[in-house]
């Protein structure tokens, strides 16, 4: 059976860590279209010859930090009740992982944090809310002090959030908790782990209760959330209630407006990775909605969350910067979000994984100069407003309807004459500035290419109007 933290080698394959040998129950059926023919919902009509470009047309890059929380080696603590579930029959399971510390500390976390800010890094960074089962973030973590938690709480709120989304990677990222007592259930087995087949036949409200209970947590220590991420095969056989319920918890939890969630990758082959924007609905009235399903373009090749000797930086980016999987997504313009695991990161204090990934960002540095590092929840509310903001040409002019604000909006069409844009928000008017070049661009600038006019505009929710005068 395949350890449930594995990414999926190829974009045909069913789940981003193909999940315990396909849920020990037979294989899912096979993909067809965009993921599973997950539902979109609504679509506004979008005017001829406008196109919307990536924020500041440049292309998103970020990392997906999977397995991370305060303190706790989460792993370590995992390992011995992913053997009890399988009944002690996977070899991956009988790793030493009494070997492993049982803290991940926080000097390394700010050393972590303070490199990626110093080089501009941003992305998703898990905290799991009750660690397999160690302790509640809210309550308490047997084995340190009260102080101790506090000041890890601090790190991540004031190093970490400015960078880096927060997910909760469920509730413990072993045991299914019973939310009624807030004890794991009994049973222990794949059916009552959620790794594995928890989801299965549960309804969307089951699903948003369980996920609305690990947000709230993070909620009383002061963490805010925009989505979540599936720990393992999590959502896997329910993802259209995943979808649904992950737009209900986070919302009622935390009154997000563009939630999104991490539960696929693709590391190889041709198949889209760009964010996929679903449950699509009442764009034009007081309450639009939608959920983002973000996915990932890598493998863990840092080390991955069960201390394996680390594949190195070339699937990534080769050292001529000429190949790897990064090269090949950031060429076809769509978001490279790296996947890791914060335990291979670390690797038992011997950083094997921060390493690599150290050089990885080296080299994307030097190959590329148009990349533009994003946390998960400015890419879902870019995608959002991409592909639900109706778009009406009025000759040269463009009469903008955004259900969801935007700050980087950024948009390419064709003009018959001269003039500058200038934007209309109900009264208000806004000059943009001229720059020369795509490399220039950013919020409230513009350039122009022959009779190809490109504009990067605060978009508000609401009417918008640019217009050309002078």
């Amino acid at each position: 059976m395949s350890d449930p933290h594995q990414p999926r080698r190829a974009a045909e394959t069913i789940s981003r860590r193909a999940f315990a040998s396909r849920l020990a129950a037979g294989a899912v059926a096979s993909a067809t279209g965009r993921l599973w023919a997950q539902e979109a919902g609504q679509r506004p009509p979008r005017a001829q010859g406008v196109t919307v470009l990536n924020p500041r047309d440049r292309v998103p890059v970020g990392l997906i930090l999977d397995d991370s929380t305060c303190l706790v080696n989460l792993n370590r603590f995992a390992m011995p009740q992913f053997d009890e579930a399988h009944g002690g029959r996977e070899p991956v399971y009988h790793r030493n992982w009494r070997d492993w510390p049982v803290e991940i500390p926080d000097a390394f976390v700010r050393k972590f944090g303070e490199w990626c800010a110093a080089h501009g890094v941003k992305g998703k960074y898990s905290i799991v809310p009750f660690p397999a089962c160690v302790g509640r973030l809210d309550r308490g973590l047997p084995g340190w002090t009260a102080r101790e938690l506090r000041e890890s709480l601090d790190l991540v709120r004031t190093l970490m959030l400015p960078n880096w989304d927060i997910h909760p990677e469920m509730v413990t990222h072993t045991r299914v908790i019973d939310t009624r007592t807030g004890h794991p259930f009994p049973e222990v087995s794949l059916r009552f782990m959620e790794n594995w087949d928890w989801t299965t036949g549960k309804s969307v409200d089951e699903i948003a209760n369980y996920q609305a209970y690990a947000l709230r947590i993070l909620k009383n220590v002061g963490l805010p959330c925009e989505g979540v991420t599936t720990p393992g095969g999590y959502g896997t056989r329910a993802r259209p209630q995943l979808a649904r319920a992950t737009l209900e918890s986070v919302r009622e939890v935390f009154g997000e407006e563009v939630p999104h969630y991490f539960r696929d990758l693709h590391e190889a082959g041709t198949e889209s990775v760009a964010p996929m924007v679903q449950l699509a609905s009442g764009l034009d009235g007081p309450d639009p909605r939608c959920v983002v399903s973000i996915l990932g373009c890598t493998g863990d090749w840092t080390g991955g969350w069960d201390n394996v000797p680390p594949e190195g930086p070339d699937r990534f980016i080769t050292a001529d910067l000429a190949r790897g999987r990064l090269v090949e997504v950031i060429e076809r313009g769509e978001p490279a979000l790296m996947v890791c695991h914060w335990t291979g990161i670390y690797w038992n204090g011997e950083e094997r994984g921060f390493k690599v990934f150290q050089e990885v960002v080296r080299r994307l540095h030097a190959r590329f100069d148009h990349l533009l590092w994003m946390k998960l929840g400015h890419i879902s509310r870019y995608w959002a407003a991409r592909e639900l903001t109706r778009i009406k040409r009025d000759g040269d002019a463009l009469e903008l309807n955004a259900p969801f604000a935007c700050g980087d909006f950024t948009l390419r069409w064709r003009v018959s004459g001269p003039g500058r844009p200038y934007l209309r928000f109900r009264d208000v008017g806004t000059d943009l500035r001229e720059v020369s070049s795509p490399r220039h661009l950013e919020v409230g600038t513009w350039y122009r290419t022959g009779q190809e006019l490109t504009v990067c505009l605060p978009l508000a929710k609401g009417a918008t109007r640019v217009e050309l005068i002078g």
